[in-house]
């Protein structure tokens, strides 16, 4: 309802001047005047109290609502036992209206989630947490908390419920104002007390849970998590021909009592090429004539005589014969999974979805062409028919010390194939050893230790999906997914091992895909939004009172490499001798260290006080707005490229600039006693896009050193072995930066890739590697990487290394250009969107098209052609190559190092 441009306005008002404060209230009233007052109404709590002060011109109060929504974007405090108010600090409560302050029960939402849900002594459990939003948990009255289920129509049932403490509510809420920690609940579902009259009776069960609030209690539902054993639906036999369904529909819980009228209860293959199913119906009953099966999506198709068999007691006993070669409906050994419906028809004329009986044994059977026909079922417990490319399908799952092996059936060939665990949102791959023989697998997964380059490293924290490929695919379109057996799923998941300080789990998601969990390295008590403000503002505090150390704290692009100028300040140190304590921040374990460095885990205790506690602290990015560097200590921000593309402050007037962030800058740099300069173009650029007013030091980059030592050579020999890549191979690099327009999410970006690596490989692979370096934002796989030509190099530790074997560097708009030109090797710039991300996405600080020191390249055929004929390109620059490197290269003399660590230590002598 309000126009963008107007809540942008709002957002940055703390920004703007005088004169467009004055403006804004002008529209304001204007706007307000025409507008609907009870959509305004209807606005959220924070944002009534926001457009109410802007309209009574209120500014303090304003401003102090806006700094606080900053703060605390998803929060915010309620005061009133009996009638509920929003109570921001330094909006004066008495002068807004109740209409605007005020709280509507919809305006305090139960959140609440199951995290677990299992089967215990013939009830069922399940496990969450649950909070009223914005409502500290037991801030008011302590009310008991209420669950029940109710029919739709029906009785209620009271469960019952145990309160649990739960750190993961508190974690989970994304915010850091209130504490939820004693939100936990354990819910036990006793079916029998389902039944009517002592007889079960079929019907659908909702769960509300209850919770209180000021004047009384509000409602709420049970949301899934995407899961284990809380993301997925169960069923169970209760015995008397009834089967209980706990379900999320809509993502809500709930549970049904089915009475089946048939079940299917076994399957077998007879005389090769035949399906044989076996159904059960109780004695008395209705009589099953026919099973049904079409395709999905497809209202008919076959129907398949019953014939009954021998009984047992209480239940009829039939069996139905239906021919593979109707199952295998593929046309093409790569088409995807082909599914079918399935149905039971009875005498009466009536059906029912065919379901099957608890205990019910998958089955998969070999077609021609690399598919199969699998027979298995799902949560609810349906009946499911595939025909599919041929799966590995797990059957065994053991923990052998600090080792995961998976062993199970695979129809083969199982000697082309690969086994691959792949992260779930970084794309990130580890191809590990597949052990196959006579139609069975085994793979084993040792987590804490798996190869990166020439280093060991714990798996990444996230979910590891488990995958086989063909050993030459180009690709990850054609990978089999690796499952679990479907009757074995809540005996063996979820399945727990801690190793090395860290938590493994293998658990499934879309009901039996397998992965291989690997836990946070921050304790409990430092995870999530409310955790870090208390290591903040409470914690770091406290050890800014505790005396300095003699030490180096590190920070290299987030904690995430050993690289960069932090690493040759490192090396410096080392090389001369100083006795200090290095101390290196790492996040998630993922950075290999050499001796005499201490790791820091990002964010952790330890790295709060490391932060406040080292006499050095040297960074390549930002350490937030909220640090203040103590007296005593010297803080470096070695920055990490030469501006091409805006940045900071330069930005304003662009849709790209964020206000609140530059009106930040000046407080952000005024923590650092020195921000080291590149070259002679970078430094004014520098201060005034980061409002810098200390001392830029303009030494040159340290991490450029690396052209000017006397073992380069050395160092790129072993480069070239830890890579493996093959003598007399020439080396192209590829180093593009991301699109702004191209994203995933907010943060993570897609890859825009438009050189046809195929092509580049029939033209070039004779006598070239393509080493492709993502930016790390970027996520995407990169095709054909690993089959000899592609090479996807980006989780190497440090692009400075992979810039002494390269022969060609291919770039776009990143700053790597200015690194690489110190090596003064050629390079190529494959500007395809040039016009769109100058004029668009990006302004540049000069004119690219008239000073890049090699050719701008549209195509992807053209790129080929240059690298194949990059000798004449490189005479063709020579000059405009010289001329870069006067503009943007010096000082260039290896001493860039020394020149910063001459400052760091006069500087830390001073203060000592």
């Amino acid at each position: 309802m309000i126009p963008e441009e107007l809540r942008r306005r709002m957002r940055f008002l703390p920004e703007a001047t005088g004169a467009e404060r004055e403006e804004f209230f002008e529209e304001v009233t204007a706007f307000l005047a025409e507008a609907d007052a009870n959509k305004l109404r209807k606005f959220p709590p924070v944002a009534r109290i926001k457009w109410h002060l802007a309209k009574e011109r209120r500014v303090d109060e304003l401003l102090a609502v806006l700094a606080f929504e900053r703060e605390n974007p998803s929060a915010f405090p309620v005061r009133g036992r009996l009638r509920p108010a929003v109570a921001i600090p330094g909006a004066d409560a008495a002068r807004l209206p109740a209409s605007v302050s005020r709280l509507r029960l919809r305006e305090m939402p139960v959140r609440a989630k199951a995290t677990e849900v299992l089967w215990q002594d013939g009830k069922l459990v399940v496990r969450g947490f649950g909070y009223v939003l914005n409502l500290p948990d037991g801030a008011h009255a302590p009310l008991p908390r209420l669950a029940w289920l109710r029919a739709k129509g029906g009785r209620r049932v009271p469960v019952k419920l145990r309160t649990e403490e739960a750190t993961r509510a508190t974690r989970d809420s994304k915010q850091a104002l209130h504490n939820y920690d004693n939100a936990g609940f354990e819910l036990v579902i006793d079916p029998a007390k389902l039944k009517s009259r002592g007889r079960w009776k079929a019907g659908t069960w909702g769960l509300t849970l209850a919770l209180p609030r000021p004047g009384g209690y509000v409602p709420g539902h049970v949301d899934r998590v995407d899961i284990g054993s809380a993301g997925h639906s169960q069923s169970r036999d209760l015995g008397d021909g009834a089967r209980l369904v706990a379900s999320f529909v809509e993502g809500r819980f709930q549970v049904a009592v089915e009475i089946p009228e048939a079940e299917i209860t076994d399957q077998e293959l007879v005389e090769g090429e035949t399906l044989r199913l076996g159904l059960r119906a109780p004695a008395g009953g209705k009589r099953p004539t026919k099973l049904r099966i079409a395709r999905k999506g497809q209202q008919s198709g076959d129907a398949y005589a019953l014939e009954q068999g021998e009984g047992e007691v209480g239940f009829a006993r039939y069996t139905v014969d239906i021919p593979l070669k109707n199952l295998a409906v593929a046309t093409s050994a790569d088409q995807k999974t082909q599914d079918f419906v399935t149905h039971i028809d009875f005498v009466d004329g009536s059906d029912r979805r065919a379901t099957v009986r608890e205990g019910f044994v998958p089955g998969r059977y070999a077609r021609p062409s690399n598919r199969e026909i699998a027979v298995t079922t799902d949560g609810p417990g349906l009946l499911k028919l595939h025909d599919r490319a041929r799966q590995a399908v797990v059957d065994s799952l053991r923990w052998e010390g600090g080792e995961l092996v998976a062993e199970g059936d695979y129809e083969g060939p199982g000697d082309t194939k690969r086994f691959i665990l792949r992260h779930g949102e970084r794309f990130e791959e580890h191809v590990l050893p597949l052990e196959w023989a006579d139609g069975r697998f085994r793979v084993r997964i040792v987590p804490d230790q798996m190869a990166v380059y020439d280093a060991t490293l714990p798996l990444r924290a996230g979910r590891w999906y488990m995958w086989l490929r063909d050993r030459d695919a180009w690709g990850n379109g054609a990978d089999t997914p690796v499952k679990l057996r479907a009757d074995l799923i809540d005996e063996t998941l979820p399945l727990r091992k801690r190793v090395a300080g860290r938590t493994y789990t293998v658990n499934r998601r879309y009901y039996d895909r397998l992965f291989l969990g690997s836990g946070p390295v921050l304790k409990a008590e430092e995870r999530g939004a409310w955790r870090q403000r208390e290591l903040r503002q409470v914690h770091t505090p406290r050890f800014k009172k505790e005396p300095l150390r003699e030490a180096v704290f590190y920070n290299s692009f987030g904690g995430k490499q050993f690289s960069d100028s932090p690493r040759a300040i490192f090396e410096e140190f080392e090389r001369r001798g100083i006795e200090v304590e290095h101390l290196w921040s790492v996040a998630d374990e993922q950075v290999a260290l050499p001796p005499g460095v201490r790791p820091v885990e990002w964010h952790s205790t330890e790295w709060y006080e490391a932060l406040a506690r080292s006499r050095y602290v040297v960074s390549n990015v930002g350490l937030g707005d909220w640090y203040e560097r103590r007296e005593g200590q010297c803080v470096v921000q070695t920055w990490h490229g030469t501006p091409l593309k805006k940045i900071g402050a330069d930005l304003l007037g662009t849709p790209k600039a964020n206000l609140a962030y530059i009106a930040s800058l000046p407080h952000r740099f005024r923590q650092f006693d020195i921000v080291v300069s590149p070259n002679a173009f970078t430094t004014p650029i520098m201060r005034n896009a980061f409002r810098c007013e200390g001392e830029v030091l303009e030494a040159g980059y340290p991490r450029n050193d690396i052209f000017h030592r006397p073992d380069r050579e050395k160092i790129a020999q072993r480069v070239r072995a830890t890579l493996g890549i093959p003598e007399g191979k020439k080396v192209v690099l590829y180093a593009p930066t991301w699109r702004d327009d191209q994203r995933h999410t907010a943060s993570k970006f897609k890859l825009d890739l438009q050189v046809d690596l195929t092509a580049a490989e029939r033209a070039l692979s004779d006598d070239h590697v393509f080493l492709f370096r993502k930016h790390p934002k970027i996520l995407d796989a990169i095709p054909g990487a690993g089959q000899g030509f592609v090479w996807d190099v980006s989780a190497y530790p440090d692009i400075a290394e992979l810039y002494l074997i390269t022969d060609v560097l291919i770039t776009d708009y990143s700053s790597v250009l200015f690194d690489f030109a110190h090596s003064g090797r050629p390079m190529l710039f494959f500007t395809y969107d040039l016009e769109h991300y100058r004029d668009t996405l990006r302004g540049f600080y000069f004119d690219f098209t008239e000073k890049a020191p090699g050719p701008l390249i549209k195509t992807s055929e053209e790129l080929v052609r240059s690298i194949r004929d990059i000798d004449q390109v490189e005479r063709d620059y020579l000059g405009k190559y010289a001329r870069f490197v006067k503009d943007f290269c010096e000082p260039s003399d290896g001493l860039a190092t020394s020149r910063v660590v001459d400052r760091m230590l006069e500087i830390g002598r001073e203060r000592a």
